[in-house]
């Protein structure tokens, strides 16, 4: 299963995602999130207990559910955003008011920028280098 905490699967191939795992990185007060490329070893495990997620072109918020250690939470698009903004809390909680807008249309927004992502960054891709200190919450 999970390891203690939160994982937030990303695109370990786009510069958009790898800056959005850095914004989150910066803003995390708790410090137990971790991160995996959805290329990695643990996503691939995630994808085998999940195999709904097979197609999801999204970030992916898994973590244990609260009353049942051996079972997990599983949100893409527009909800793991959200999820994200809850985790980071102080003024991102104000993402959280996006819940009063219809879940399609949240998505169809996500999946819009999705889309697009590997054009929104400046010069391309980017490749993610965590600081030592950060290297220990990424998994393989």
């Amino acid at each position: 299963m999970n390891p203690a905490g939160p994982v937030l699967l990303y695109d370990g191939t786009c510069g958009f995602c790898a800056q959005s795992v850095q914004f989150v990185l910066k803003h995390d007060r708790k410090r137990d999130l971790r991160f995996a490329p959805l290329q990695g070893v643990f996503a691939r495990d995630v994808l085998v207990r999940h195999p709904e997620l097979a197609d999801v072109d999204s970030i992916v918020w898994v973590e244990a559910t609260p009353d049942d250690a051996r079972r997990e939470t599983v949100l893409t698009q527009s909800a793991a955003a959200i999820r994200i903004a809850a985790y980071l809390g102080g003024r991102w909680r104000l993402v959280m008011l996006a819940k009063l807008v219809p879940g399609p249309l949240r998505d169809a927004v996500y999946r819009l920028v999705a889309k697009h992502r590997h054009r929104l960054t400046r010069g391309g891709p980017e490749c993610l280098v965590p600081t030592p200190e950060q290297r220990t919450r990424f998994l393989s």
